[in-house]
């Protein structure tokens, strides 16, 4: 076990010494695709923080200082209700204090100076509201009015934020994936290329070990291996490339001033390790793969 053991991690180091150029191609071309990959689902995230206040039709939100009193939220609540004809009651959500700093959480994910000072002591509680079909306009004129209620510390407003927002998202998102799409066939082409030039190379090796017996899995395994290593290699160069995007983006946009929401588009560090993690994984599992498909493809050499 020990000696076929040896046996392949010498003939993987081999081969990757022996393909110098090809491999390094590969796994450049791999890291790429796989940051592409992985910044995509960083962008997409950042996206859904930015719009889910506005989740589910929300197109109104109104803000409840947080020494409010029950008796002072239930005023505000009926004065909602009270206007049935315009806003559904059935999709009026009340955000308590513990739903509020869970969502403060999360949107200030590149601030958490700014969210250490929210406590349930100060952060306002809030009303999402939704209005009924065709009825936008005149929430839009009813805002004006609901800023008047008291214990009401600000109303906002989605108007075509939503709509404008969400067309961003949806296309970055097309020319990532397209992108990274594109450029990661193009790396499991190389490192089918290289395991069929490694394969060529030692096509006469191949012939006698199959003469005195070895399987054909015995054959494949190092070649499937010397996919995997480059695929992991890609994969953790991708990973270095995405903390440096997400420090220069989370640098970024914590820089923009004002109460403008964009600091949601920044990622936790814990979904930013999940996605790390991903790729790495995605990036072994597709270079095994394709090694796998090469060497069986060219096995009979």
């Amino acid at each position: 076990m020990w000696s076929r053991l040896t046996y392949t991690f010498r003939e993987t180091g081999a081969s990757l010494r022996r393909n110098v150029t090809l491999t390094v191609a590969a796994i450049l071309t791999s890291a790429v695709s796989l940051f592409l990959v992985g910044g995509t689902f960083l962008v997409q995230r950042g996206f859904d923080n930015l719009l889910s206040k506005w989740a589910g039709g929300v197109q109104m939100i109104v803000y409840v200082n947080a020494k409010a009193t029950p008796e002072q939220i239930t005023a505000v609540q009926e004065a909602l209700s009270s206007n049935s004809t315009v806003i559904d009651i059935s999709k009026l959500q009340y955000f308590d204090t513990d739903q509020s700093l869970a969502e403060a959480k999360r949107l200030f994910a590149a601030d958490p100076g700014a969210y250490a000072l929210l406590t349930k002591d100060n952060i306002p509680t809030e009303f999402k509201v939704v209005p009924t079909a065709g009825k936008l306009g005149v929430l839009v004129q009813l805002a004006s009015t609901f800023r008047t209620i008291p214990q009401v510390q600000k109303v906002v407003l989605a108007q075509d934020q939503i709509e404008q927002i969400a067309k961003l998202r949806d296309f970055v998102q097309t020319v990532t994936v397209g992108l990274s799409i594109l450029l990661l066939i193009g790396a499991l082409i190389l490192i089918w290329t290289t395991i069929r030039t490694a394969m060529f190379a030692r096509r006469r090796e191949i012939e006698v070990m199959k003469l005195v017996g070895a399987t054909n899995w015995f054959i494949r395994i190092p070649f499937m291996l010397e996919g995997l290593v480059q695929g992991l290699v890609g994969g953790l160069l991708s990973c270095g490339f995405l903390l440096f995007f997400n420090r220069l983006w989370t640098n970024g946009v914590v820089k923009l001033k004002g109460d403008n929401g964009f600091i949601a588009l920044v990622v936790s560090d814990s979904f930013l390790n999940s996605v790390m993690f991903g790729v790495v994984v995605f990036g072994m599992v597709a270079g095994a793969i394709a090694s796998g498909v090469a060497a069986s493809r060219f096995l009979d050499v």
